[in-house]
């Protein structure tokens, strides 16, 4: 039972945090009582607890989950630099736990996952993917809208430098993908999980391919063809409401394949299936872009985490190397890698910005709930960035025509101009 008494109640959060070495903070209770990590230095947030139950939770039994929602009712707030708390959640979390606690979450995670395969079927099912496409995408385009900029691209940017802005970094990441595929006029490109359209209307206007795109989000579909109409490219581009499994009879379609912040979604146990149906779906002598995220292969491993339980329902990260031995498996050829982790930490930075910018707006389209679900996935994902638990990795595939790449012997050919490009293969 907690104590009353502010000398009881200073005691307990020094033991807590003894040891901690981050970002001076305080933390002020619901009666007004503050404490600070490092008394005499100037703190850089402060954690505001509305009630007793938030401390005792806070004390007693923090985790991810029980801190995440937490924050999503407002039972804790954060006041400052919302980056800078996940040291201490980071702290709390590393903290060894009790064998009864063990127990406890254990017990949680198994009821939340039976609870998932009655509602929505079996894990990486496509009626159970569906269902989690549709809960983290499905939100009006006028909540994405304001924080993911013009471009309306929800994946990281590629920031040539400091000062770029994000519709820039967006943009020079839409062109830098064509150029690795080598995209030429009026080649066949399919763009899988291609959200709000931005890499086809890219291809079909810049590059003057024929491009194709499929996803699971109904309202991204939508939005999608609305997008291209307008446009007038719909005679270029077009999206359909597919899985990835069914495509089956588009066989040897397509020249050039991009997959951007998708694969995500794939899970291990899928991964061989995903790289076979994308090697199928390619000509010989086409190319593949795998542009995703993957956990470090020496950060740990949560059984439930936070974004799983209510931002990306399933959502199981791989390491770099399993998706490369599962995409060799597959007979690609791995041709590049290239890390984006800085490029991913700097997007998500400004799409928190846009988030707390348009607050007031955002609200008159979502619940205040989810807008704060939103909020502590992107900082909480920034801070992942930066410590390099996770990376974004643009991994580019090949399937050799006969031992021929068709793609260029340097990587220079890539970040020239396209109109400019002479046509030197390996």
């Amino acid at each position: 039972m907690l104590h009353s008494l502010p000398s009881s109640r200073a005691n307990e959060l020094g033991a807590l945090f003894q040891g901690y070495d981050g970002p001076v903070f305080s933390i002020r209770l619901w009666d007004g009582w503050q404490w600070t990590s490092r008394p005499g230095e100037r703190h850089v947030f402060t954690i505001v607890m509305e009630s007793p139950e938030a401390l005792a939770l806070f004390l007693c039994s923090p985790n991810e989950i029980t801190l995440g929602e937490a924050f999503i009712h407002r039972a804790l707030d954060i006041e400052g630099d919302l980056f800078a708390v996940f040291s201490v959640v980071e702290y709390l979390l590393n903290r060894p736990c009790s064998l009864k606690q063990e127990l406890t979450e254990s017990v949680l995670r198994t009821v939340a996952g039976a609870g998932r395969w009655l509602r929505h079927g079996p894990r990486s099912s496509m009626r159970r993917d569906r269902s989690c496409i549709s809960y983290h995408y499905d939100q009006p385009v006028e909540f994405f809208q304001p924080w993911l900029g013009n471009s309306l691209v929800y994946s990281c940017g590629y920031f040539r430098s400091a000062r770029d802005s994000l519709d820039l970094a967006q943009t020079q990441k839409l062109e830098t993908i064509c150029r690795k595929l080598r995209l030429r006029p009026e080649e066949r490109f399919l763009d899988i999980g291609c959200g709000w359209g931005s890499l086809l209307l890219h291809a079909a206007r810049e590059h003057h391919a024929h491009a194709q795109g499929i996803t699971l989000s109904q309202e991204q579909a939508e939005v999608a063809k609305r997008r291209i109409e307008e446009a007038g490219l719909d005679g270029s581009c077009s999206v359909d409401l597919r899985d990835y499994r069914q495509c089956e009879h588009l066989n040897g379609t397509f020249d050039k394949i991009a997959s951007v912040g998708m694969y995500e979604h794939v899970g291990l146990k899928n991964l061989p299936q995903y790289f076979s149906i994308a090697r199928e779906l390619l000509r010989p002598g086409g190319t593949f872009l795998n542009h995703g995220i993957a956990r470090s292969s020496v950060s740990p491993l949560r059984k439930d985490s936070f974004i799983e339980r209510h931002a990306f329902p399933d959502g199981r990260l791989v390491t770099l190397p399993q998706a490369l031995q599962a995409a060799e498996d597959a007979g690609l050829e791995v041709r590049d890698v290239e890390n984006l982790r800085e490029h991913y930490e700097r997007t998500l930075r400004c799409w928190v910005e846009g988030l707390q910018k348009n607050a007031s707006a955002l609200l008159t389209y979502v619940p205040e709930s989810t807008y704060r679900i939103w909020l502590l996935y992107m900082a909480g994902s920034a801070a992942a960035f930066h410590r390099g638990d996770i990376a974004v990795y643009q991994v580019l595939l090949s399937r050799p025509d006969r031992g021929h790449s068709q793609l260029p012997l340097v990587r220079e050919d890539w970040y020239s101009d396209s109109r400019q490009r002479q046509l030197s293969c390996a």
